[in-house]
């Protein structure tokens, strides 16, 4: 086995994401913005939510990319300009295709909305090749 050793180890920026959820984003960050084709990750979370109280991130655009992710625990729903509709519950993995663009919103489930309870997930960008970049939009959900 060829072991590589550890070059450097960066702590993740703390941030604020769509209507104000806590995200930590180790990269892109100072220092390390380029690695294509991984362009965000985020760990949304952890974050106990009150009932009536949780939010996610309104509409907003998404172009050329796939965003993988991977709901721990909690329950979100996916809604874009392409008429897609996807629920992630706990242990749930969504992978959305951006291709030629599309406008779309990631929501705590109105169950969730209602309830509260605590929500944790992760996020993924994949720059997609310039080949796939106009393909249509789509999603597709795995539970596990």
């Amino acid at each position: 086995m060829n072991l590589k050793k550890v070059k450097t180890i960066r702590s993740s920026l703390r941030t604020v994401e769509g209507g104000g959820f806590p995200v930590r984003r180790p990269f892109p960050v100072r220092d390390l913005i380029q690695l294509d084709p991984f362009l965000l990750l985020d760990e949304m979370g952890p974050v106990e939510y009150k009932p009536g109280k949780a939010i996610g991130a309104p509409e907003h655009p998404h172009r050329g990319f796939e965003t993988v992710t991977y709901l721990l625990t909690g329950e979100m729903e996916h809604r874009d300009s392409w008429g897609n509709y996807g629920k992630l519950k706990s242990g749930d993995v969504q992978w959305m295709t951006a291709g030629s663009g599309l406008v779309h919103s990631e929501l705590p489930s109105n169950d969730f909305q209602k309830n509260g309870g605590r929500m944790h997930g992760f996020q993924l960008w994949v720059n997609l090749p310039s080949s796939q970049k106009n393909e249509p939009s789509k999603i597709s959900g795995h539970s596990f």
